[in-house]
């Protein structure tokens, strides 16, 4: 009896021992990593400021968007890092500026250039440390199925085309805008949603990023006809376009090649009914993926992981519509590098918005550190989870837009500096002067202010890579890539009906 006494007082010596080093060590319970959340990454192909935490336009009907901003924190000054599809994506999944790869234009593409061959991307960085990867539709500009663990592919891209254009006759055959006489399951992004739904209702074992990529707004503006019927043309409003509104802008800011084949805005001058029509197409094919987006939001809702879901809603670049006599995206004011981007993390019941300038480089480090990941060395970007915490905190970092070497706009929360490769600039003041219509660059007063934003051009900005080219270049293209296209000239070839 004394023996097994002695045996029990022995063995609970032991056991509060164990407890005790174990407890002064911080184990077991913080031995067992925090449960990694699911990623929703959903990105919406040249979605501009028009949904309804933006305000950016009266009429758009973004009422999906708005219920994900009722959990999300909002960024409200949230800008892409290059104006155009390709560069912006890679910069955005490598975590590196384009003056750290060379890539400003269409191409090369990520895989196809020697400083980004061998980069570990955003989805493959999750899949290196344990979770599954999930992707349909466009997340990369190009590539799909070696980027993912699983990849369900483009369903057509940008959807139905016309053997006619609808409103637009052009050297391009993308720009052009109109309703469809299809279903919605015809659509691209409709096929997309009903993929990324299967996935969606599939139990998994292991934590999941699903990248879902929606092809509109993307010319050619074209969706199922009922989609425009909340706006009838008679209603539409224009943006406000001042008829000198470039008189203050350097001659390389003017310059229309930027704009590659997008249409020139004296063509809209002088046919604002097609104006009109295509600010109705792009308000149209807003509402049409609005409510995919809502479709995957009921799907999400319904599933096992809704709790413990991260969703991060962005789109790679803004949109012209005649702002600063523009169309398309390709330059450096607000209008083409300010972007939706929302992040709704697990457990967040009320909106909040963020009014600091942030850039979609700054994804890749915010989502490591939101899923327990290592972080991984030489990103430019910063990671935003202390404004997820306390949106109104100090952030020192602007907001880095690149478009070509030398080209590039530096965002602070008071100023917009855009600096061209030819020394020259643009200045506005962003509070009172939200649509960059007063160029101060020249006002001697501002030359501090100036200085100070200079201080945040990357140190070393690399040429354009080998291959570099403003446009697509895809066999039988019409549009010389490798020399200067006159662009004007191709504008004469189109015609309106």
């Amino acid at each position: 009896m004394a023996i097994t006494q002695i045996k029990i007082t022995v063995l609970s010596f032991i056991a509060i021992t164990a407890l005790w080093v174990f407890g002064a060590c911080g184990t077991p319970a913080s031995a067992q990593p925090p449960q990694q959340p699911d990623v929703l990454f959903l990105s919406i192909d040249d979605l501009n400021d028009w949904i309804g935490p933006l305000s950016g336009h009266p009429q758009a009907l973004t009422p999906n968007l708005d219920r994900l901003a009722k959990r999300a924190v909002v960024f409200t000054d949230a800008h892409c890092q290059a104006p155009i599809c390709n560069p912006s994506r890679i910069s955005l999944l490598t975590g590196k500026l384009p003056s750290s790869t060379g890539i400003y234009y269409l191409s090369p593409h990520i895989r196809k250039c020697e400083t980004t061959r061998q980069a570990v991307t955003l989805p493959q960085y999750f899949s290196k440390h344990g979770y599954k990867t999930v992707g349909v539709g466009k997340t990369f500009h190009t590539e799909g199925p070696a980027e993912f663990d699983l990849y369900g592919g483009k369903f057509g891209g940008m959807g139905p085309r016309q053997k006619q254009n609808l409103n637009c006759d052009h050297v391009h055959p993308l720009w052009d805008w109109g309703p469809l006489d299809v279903a919605d399951d015809a659509m691209p992004d409709h096929q997309i949603t009903d993929w990324a739904i299967e996935q969606i209702q599939q139990p998994s074992d292991e934590p999941r990023f699903m990248a879902v990529g929606f092809y509109r707004p993307h010319v050619p503006l074209y969706v199922p006809e009922k989609w425009f019927k909340p706006f009838p043309l008679e209603t539409i409003q224009l943006p406000p376009v001042p008829a000198d509104d470039l008189a203050d802008i350097p001659e390389i800011g003017q310059d229309l090649s930027w704009s590659a084949v997008a249409p020139r805005h004296d063509w809209f001058l002088q046919h604002p009914d097609q104006w009109k029509r295509a600010v109705q197409a792009y308000l149209a094919s807003i509402y049409f993926v609005d409510h995919q987006v809502g479709r995957l939001l009921d799907a999400l809702d319904k599933s096992r992981r809704s709790n413990d879901t991260i969703i991060v809603l962005w789109s790679d670049h803004g949109f012209h519509l005649g702002t600063k006599q523009r169309w398309g995206k390709r330059s450096l004011w607000a209008d083409s590098t300010r972007v939706p981007l929302m992040i709704s993390t697990p457990g967040q019941k009320q909106s909040a918005r963020c009014d600091q300038p942030v850039g979609l480089i700054d994804l890749f480090p915010t989502l490591t550190q939101l899923c327990h990941l290592p972080a991984k060395p030489g990103l430019d970007g910063h990671s935003l989870v202390p404004l997820l915490r306390n949106p109104s905190q100090d952030w020192p970092h602007p907001a880095i837009t690149q478009f070509g070497p030398g080209n590039t706009a530096i965002r602070s929360r008071d100023w917009a500096l855009i600096q061209y490769n030819d020394q020259s600039r643009e200045l506005y003041r962003r509070g009172k002067d939200p649509g960059e219509f007063k160029n101060l660059a020249t006002d001697s007063g501002q030359q501090g202010i100036i200085s100070q934003l200079q201080q945040h051009l990357p140190a070393k900005s690399l040429p354009l890579a080998p291959g570099s080219a403003h446009l697509d270049a895809r066999p039988g293209s019409p549009v010389d890539i490798d020399g200067e296209p006159n662009f004007d000239k191709m504008w004469g070839k189109r015609r309106s009906k």
